[in-house]
């Protein structure tokens, strides 16, 4: 007899393979409803049960296990979706949504020779020789969770169907933004309206998308013939889509409107910030910035994760040892905190999350910033303004007379801000800012450079945190594997640090889309200024006996700080080396 993946047919099997007890089978096979049976594939029937495996009472009978089960039981090969590698507008022009929803399949890699289809039920192929006719190319079937294809297929249908409704197929508009380069073609026009209804699904759905893949950035970048979308995650850009020129004007246009941005103006750059809400109703803050390249404006939007503030300091990264001096640091009721490091190292993540530990009722928390990353209520913040001569000197200036206990200065950039900022100290505040140097040491010698006198940096600063961000290993598919010593010796050198025990890879898994990292963790270098570095500050400051006086009172360089994290199983050697090359000679 044909299998086949009706409920009665799929239970008996997993009843004679010792997976499920028969009279469980028996119950459900009689009180499942009609419509159930029409709307629900068997695998999720038996799934939503909840049932562990009869033979084996530790495993429960998951839709991915029962997927995985019947991938074995019918030689078909198990498909796992990436969205982030499938061209959206190829597999959506195979077939169409009403055709595919009928059978419950999703074509999901189309190339040159070939078209792979992801199938729910493996014995029902009455469509194959259908399709094969239409197409004309050969046909891979795969099997996949039947749940997953059907959101899929509302996912990318719709998009397809929005973007085909805003005018895929029209010409890029004559006169549409200020190209350096343009290409008319005469004759045709095509301009799109951003409040457009399509339009606004394309964009409510590619921030969703954006959310839903724990990107910390979409960028939308115009070219000639179409629009880039990328998105940043972890660390790394990841190609999303194409969208033709005239729609990605509009989507420009669109979430121009939604950050408050002038529409019209296309020549200069401009900034502003978007908050909307995820379906599951978490606030989440963007920051927009545009751009005007040759093709077009580009637009970056920058998310900031809601759950920043709630973190504690071992949740960023910290060790024991990093946290109990920089909880030292920032107790202290007055001088000077700087955090150091390149853009997007999370330096004002590290610095939320210390003022919100010390923002209580009793004390008074003010900011300036520009923009202002991210709105917390506990905190008074007040944004850089350059147009009405507002910038950071004269916002410490005001912030001074607003009776504030702690300050936080965005960035210290010039001699007037880092003279504002010594005075602030000097009058009994403590203050919080960022520096662009390399490491801790270097930014004393910044500060000299800018114009800061030594004596003032010695009685004011308390101390200087470096960092970085590195990939940490995905906890799903991480595993032991042998210490290349060289490498080991290339990172920790010219230190000699034992080498761990025990150090990890990952090969890459469903929950880390196949990467083998999820999620960042920073990296510290910790400076507290004692006395005997402050007597070395001069205006001709040795680096690099500055340098090793530092480390011999127990400061621990970037690469070294990276090692121990190597060595906890938390990254690898090869992640560490990216973002922290050994700098420092014995």
């Amino acid at each position: 007899m044909a299998k086949t993946c009706s409920l009665e047919d799929v239970l008996n099997r997993l009843v004679e393979q010792g997976m499920v007890d028969p009279e469980k089978a028996k119950m459900v096979s009689s009180l499942v409803s009609t419509k159930d049976r029409k709307n629900l594939h068997a695998l999720e029937i038996i799934a939503s049960r909840k049932w562990s495996h009869f033979s084996k009472p530790d495993q429960l009978l998951t839709l991915d296990f029962l997927t995985d089960w019947l991938a074995e039981e019918s030689g078909m090969p198990r498909f796992h979706f990436d969205p982030l590698k499938m061209d959206v507008a190829s597999c959506t022009s195979i077939m169409s949504y009403a055709y595919a929803s009928r059978f419950n399949i999703l074509p999901v890699k189309v190339t040159d020779t070939e078209v792979t289809i992801a199938v729910s039920d493996p014995y029902r192929n009455e469509w194959l020789d259908e399709i094969s006719r239409i197409i004309n190319q050969p046909i891979t079937q795969v099997l996949a969770n039947p749940q997953q294809i059907k959101a899929y297929l509302l996912e990318f249908y719709s998009i397809s169907k929005a973007m085909d409704n805003a005018g895929v197929s029209q010409a890029e508009p004559v006169g549409n933004i200020q190209n350096i380069e343009q290409l008319i073609e005469l004759g045709k026009t095509g301009s799109v309206d951003a409040d457009d209804q399509h339009i606004v699904s394309i964009v409510d759905w590619l921030m969703q998308y954006a959310f839903s893949q724990r990107a910390s950035d979409i960028h939308i970048e115009p070219r000639r013939e179409q629009g880039n979308v990328r998105f940043r995650i972890d660390g790394v850009m990841h190609q999303v889509y194409e969208i033709p020129a005239n729609i990605t004007a509009a989507v420009t246009s669109r979430i121009k409107i939604m950050g408050r941005l002038d529409v019209a103006e296309k020549r200069k750059p401009q900034d502003g910030r978007i908050k909307t809400v995820t379906p599951e109703g978490q606030e989440i803050e963007m920051r927009l910035s545009s751009m005007p390249t040759a093709f077009g404006e580009k637009l970056v939007l920058r998310i900031f994760d809601p759950e920043v503030l709630v973190r504690d300091f071992a949740d960023l990264g910290f060790e024991k040892r990093e946290s109990d001096t920089w909880n030292h640091m920032i107790q202290q009721p007055y001088g000077i905190i700087l955090v150091t490091g390149p853009t997007g190292s999370g330096k004002t993540t590290t610095l939320y999350t210390s003022l919100k530990q010390l923002a209580r009722p009793e004390v008074n928390v003010c900011t300036i910033e520009d923009p202002i990353e991210l709105v917390e209520p506990l905190f008074n913040q007040m944004q850089v303004q350059h147009k009405i001569g507002v910038d950071f000197a004269s916002g410490v200036k005001t912030l001074l007379r607003q009776d504030p206990d702690i300050i936080m200065i965005g960035e210290i950039r010039d001699q007037e801000t880092a003279e504002m900022a010594v005075q602030a100290a000097l009058t009994g505040h403590l203050v919080l800012s960022t520096l662009h140097t390399n490491d801790a040491p270097s930014a004393v010698a910044r500060l000299t450079e800018i114009g800061v006198p030594p004596y003032l940096i010695s009685a004011t600063v308390l101390g200087v945190v470096a960092q970085r961000l590195v990939r940490t290993l995905c906890p799903h598919c991480k595993k032991p594997t042998e210490l290349d010593i060289n490498q080991w010796q290339s990172l920790i050198k010219p230190w000699s640090t034992e080498p761990p025990k025990q150090v990890y890879q990952a090969d890459g898994c469903l929950e880390c889309r196949q990467t083998g990292f999820m999620g960042r963790k920073g990296i510290y270098e910790m400076m507290p200024l004692s006395d005997h570095l402050k007597q070395q500050i001069t205006e001709d400051i040795d680096l690099i006996t500055f340098r090793k006086q530092a480390i011999r009172e127990g400061m621990k360089p970037l690469n070294l700080a990276g090692a121990q994290k190597v060595a906890r199983g938390l990254t690898t050697i090869k992640e560490v080396l990216k973002v922290a090359p050994p700098r420092y000679e014995g």
